[in-house]
């Protein structure tokens, strides 16, 4: 069987992982601060705070914001259930908008649904590629929505506008308009979950991008404190000489990245572009060169203009077929010892958000991208060969079934 996404796992990281656990210090400490400051370069943006997830970087965000009860979040349809959940977390309403036409969601249902109470919005870069950020970016300092905001603290009284939050848990490496993805807008945040590109096994970042006046660093040092139960020092500062002595000064979290999962990182950073990227990229280019033969075929954005995916996900529609048939063909392809999946069920078809009343007929671009989709394999170890073995699996499978 071909699996679907395993990680990618070398003697280079074993290493580095192997050092970690020797030398004596395994929990946040300078493998963790030295992947911080390596990502921050790498994604071209003034500081990075690592965390436990994706999911706690989307949330502490929001709540260092100050969103709460009465308080609207702009999120897409088509996403992950985390992009909501930590909406709901915070006691605020997720105000769902419909996909674009590609993916990703639509800038003007965004600007449709802005409301008084409307406080971030959170675009998703499916599968990799890059939403619309100059047109999202734009929308929020338009002087018609700038009118709209209505600030509820300090913080929202500083920007003075609608926050804008990627979740790019999908793009890290991905560009747009030569910039790379965490750099994109306001705030954007990074997963390193096991299936990622680049992997921490569990794990994420927040990249801190906000304007003047807003000053990053000390965001950053804020976020340390708030991401550890909200103690001034972390257990690292406090083994230096003579520096045992903390406070605490809020009820904060425990989010914070231990330095054995930061060493896989770091060794995954230092060949992520030319190897793992590169590599990503030509498993999609050889699915491309191979489906675009075929009428049925719907080809992902991978590269558009000055945009560029990180080639996360290879998500192959099927045009003309049902939900059902869609089914049937994952079916026989797994019959041919191929691991497919499917990204994402549209929150409106699960339960949670069903019994909150939201309708997947509101949302039919999303619906009918997900009912067509299949996800392939696509990671650094697969073999051309094996390549080869998926088009062949999803050739034999369509053409059967349709």
């Amino acid at each position: 069987m071909i699996p679907f996404s395993p990680p990618h796992i070398t003697q280079r990281i074993i290493d580095e992982v192997t050092s970690a656990l020797r030398s004596g210090w395994i929990t946040t400490g300078a493998r963790t601060k030295q992947f911080e400051k390596e990502l921050a370069e790498y994604c071209g943006v003034p500081n990075v705070v690592c965390l436990n997830s994706a999911t706690a970087g989307l949330e502490v965000m929001l709540r260092w914001f100050g969103v709460a009860e009465g308080d609207e979040v702009i999120v897409p349809a088509y996403t992950y259930c985390a992009t909501a959940n930590v909406v709901l977390h915070c006691g605020a309403k997720p105000v769902m908008i419909d996909a674009a036409g590609d993916f990703n969601i639509s800038v003007k249902g965004i600007e449709a649904a802005i409301t008084s109470k409307t406080k971030v919005i959170i675009p998703v870069d499916i599968g990799g590629f890059p939403c619309d950020y100059n047109g999202i970016n734009s929308l929020v300092r338009k002087p018609t929505i700038v009118k709209k905001f209505l600030p509820a603290n300090e913080v929202q009284k500083k920007l003075r506008r609608i926050l804008v939050l990627a979740d790019a848990a999908h793009s890290v490496g991905a560009r747009y308009n030569s910039s790379k993805s965490g750099s994109l807008t306001d705030l954007s945040v990074l997963s390193f979950h096991a299936v990622k590109n680049l992997t921490t096994a569990e794990g994420g970042a927040v990249c801190l991008n906000l304007p003047e006046p807003f000053n990053n660093e000390l965001l950053y040092h804020e976020l340390c404190i708030k991401s550890l139960h909200g103690q001034t020092k972390d257990a690292f500062a406090k083994m230096q000489k003579g520096s045992w002595e903390y406070d605490v000064i809020e009820a904060g979290y425990k989010l914070n990245m231990p330095d054995v999962l930061a060493a896989i990182g770091l060794a995954q950073l230092s060949e992520y572009d030319n190897e793992i990227l590169k590599r990503r990229k030509n498993i999609s280019e050889q699915y491309e060169r191979a489906f675009t033969k075929y009428a049925w075929a719907q080809i992902p954005p991978g590269k558009h203009k000055n945009i560029e995916s990180s080639y996360h996900l290879y998500l192959l529609r099927i045009a003309g077929i049902d939900e059902h048939r869609r089914n049937k063909i994952i079916q026989k392809i797994f019959d041919r010892e191929v691991a497919v999946n499917v990204h994402f069920k549209p929150l409106p078809l699960l339960s949670l958000y069903k019994k909150l009343g939201y309708k997947m007929n509101d949302y039919p671009i999303a619906y009918d991208n997900y009912s067509r989709e299949i996800s392939l394999p696509l990671y650094f170890d697969l073999t051309d060969e094996q390549v080869n073995t998926v088009i062949s699996a999803v050739v034999s499978a369509v053409e059967e079934v349709i």
